[in-house]
């Protein structure tokens, strides 16, 4: 086994730390307290080749590895995990997908636009009635004669009210049940329209829209794979959009122990450093040791995927254990830094109420263990499939 990064790995991790450093960190309090998506800082991304990371060159991305693109949004979710979710959508839940099950003419359509930044993409598969069990969704696409015209809503829609381009999921044939039926459309934002903007607990710098769609027509050419099979784009995607929350929460996690180490370095109590105690050593000793692992974790998966391997109860792993670590550890930096930690003067209590979604979408941390547990006991996956509850997608 090899643990060592490639050179080219390396480079963008190193491009985008720098990036997140200059661009990111100075600005995330106040995105933040604003609750401001940065629009100024999707050119940058795109700039860098960031926004198509791991989409090849000739479809207008970076060509890079997928384990440079989990690099990517570590980096950036260390600073402002509302950017990761940001580009984790874009890519992981939009780009990626059109890849992986458009035509030839889809992709060469609708991947360069999203590769290079000049659009911003969305999943839209949540509703009010459709969590979990995304396979309940209601929303319609009726076949017409030059078409399709498609009517409901979305909900918890992230980058939904910034996005161009929509993977969107509706049912084709209403006389089936659960996950029979369902089929996957590429929209435009001129298809949909966004009806709230969700206040949230965090990730403030990141849109999160409840979308409606009204006799909506689009032509054949936007259904995305098979009609009736949207089902299987759902549940793909989501396998690798899982990595891809797992990077984000390892990246609060990792930002939240960098605040606490130095904290505890340079706050003195009772005549030492507060890092001299015994107390908080362990502590520091609990979030490296689970930092390392949610690493060890996440960076296999992404692996996994990038060889073509299955990598279902891999990614459901990393994501379910580095989401509830970074819950955990951000909430020990908040210990750590004592009253202080409390307040907007110290980040780590923005990292803290970041880290609590990576535990709800793309997934809730129960909706992982019955993957998991499916896994080990040799079980198929029923209709009520693991889907996301929660703002994204």
């Amino acid at each position: 086994m090899d643990f060592e990064l490639t050179a080219d790995q390396r480079e963008i991790q190193n491009l985008t730390r720098e990036l997140a450093e200059a661009e990111i960190v100075p600005n995330a309090s106040a995105w933040d307290r604003e609750h401001r998506f940065p629009d100024e800082l999707l050119p940058k991304l795109a700039e860098l080749g960031l926004m198509g990371v791991c989409v090849p060159e000739e479809y207008g991305g970076a060509g890079a590895d997928f384990l440079s693109y989990i690099l990517v949004l570590e980096e950036l979710s260390r600073a402002d995990a509302g950017v990761g979710v940001t580009l984790s959508v874009h890519t992981s839940a939009t780009t990626l997908p059109i890849l992986a099950f458009g035509t030839e003419e889809q992709r060469s359509r609708f991947v360069p636009p999203l590769a290079r930044g000049e659009q911003l993409g969305a999943f839209a598969l949540t509703e009010s009635s459709s969590g979990s069990d995304a396979a309940s969704l209601r929303t319609t696409a009726a076949a017409v004669d030059d078409g399709w015209k498609l009517n409901g809503s979305k909900q918890w829609i992230t980058n939904g009210s910034r996005a161009g381009t929509f993977v969107l999921f509706a049912r084709t044939d209403p006389r089936t049940e659960g996950a029979r039926g369902i089929s996957c459309f590429v929209l435009d934002a001129l298809h949909v329209r966004v009806t709230r903007e969700e206040e949230k607990l965090g990730l403030n710098s990141s849109t999160t829209s409840d979308l409606v769609l009204e006799d909506v027509h689009v032509e054949t050419d936007r259904l995305l794979h098979d009609e009736g099979r949207g089902f299987r784009v759902a549940m793909a995607t989501l396998d690798g959009g899982r990595i891809g929350i797992a990077a984000q929460a390892l990246g609060i996690a990792q930002a939240a122990y960098d605040v606490a180490r130095k904290y505890a370095q340079e706050r003195v109590q009772f005549g030492r450093p507060i890092a001299d105690f015994q107390a908080i050593q362990w502590k520091l000793a609990d979030m490296a040791t689970e930092i390392d692992a949610a690493r060890l974790l996440t960076y296999r998966a992404a692996w996994l995927k990038q060889q073509g391997r299955s990598h279902t109860a891999e990614g459901a792993k990393a994501k379910l254990f580095t989401s509830e670590m970074a819950r955990r550890q951000t909430a020990e930096a908040i210990q750590i830094l004592g009253g202080y930690g409390y307040t907007k003067e110290f980040p780590v209590e923005r990292y803290y109420r970041d880290a609590k979604i990576t535990e709800i979408y793309e997934g809730t941390s129960e909706i992982q263990r019955l993957v998991i547990a499916r896994s080990i006991l040799g079980q198929q996956s029923s209709e009520v499939a693991p889907t996301p509850q929660g703002t994204h997608p």
